[in-house]
């Protein structure tokens, strides 16, 4: 005797990765990649989540490819779909420095060239971090951004 088969809703993957060169123009990829990935995923150009993913993507990918460059080697961009909100995670190879922690990110001195990335990470993410990057050498900063009609 087998016992009647429960149909099952299929399986919707919402997970997007993507290795980049670690150049300007990868950079730039990776924000249009995220904004496209979003728009597939039900989340519109131009709203509040779009935007505020586009532009931790921007400043993320920019970190990499400036402060993180290793020749010859891709950063990656991860984007992910989870219960009530969009996870950003950018991973690059360089194993010899890290980023502050969030509690750590002061904002920059007037005529400072840098220090405004993370500024921007902590205003438009609802939560960040820096890990290790799994595999070793380097680090994944990983930021998250609430979707409100999820919550």
């Amino acid at each position: 005797m087998h016992a009647p088969r429960t149909p099952q809703p299929p399986v919707t993957v919402r997970v997007f990765t993507q290795r980049l060169t670690a150049t300007p123009r990868g950079a730039r990829l990776a924000r249009h990649l995220a904004r496209s990935q979003l728009d597939l995923w039900g989340i519109p150009h131009g709203t509040d989540v779009s935007e505020a993913v586009a532009a931790i993507v921007a400043e993320l990918a920019a970190n990499a490819v400036t402060h993180a460059r290793v020749p010859g080697r891709d950063f990656e961009l991860r984007l992910s779909l989870v219960t009530g909100s969009v996870r950003v995670e950018v991973s690059d190879t360089y194993a010899d420095g890290r980023p502050p922690a969030p509690a750590d990110v002061r904002p920059p001195r007037l005529l400072d060239e840098y220090g405004r990335g993370l500024v921007l990470v902590q205003a438009f993410a609802d939560r960040w971090e820096v890990v290790d990057r799994d595999p070793s050498p380097g680090k994944t900063v990983r930021a998250e951004v609430d979707v409100p009609k999820w919550l």
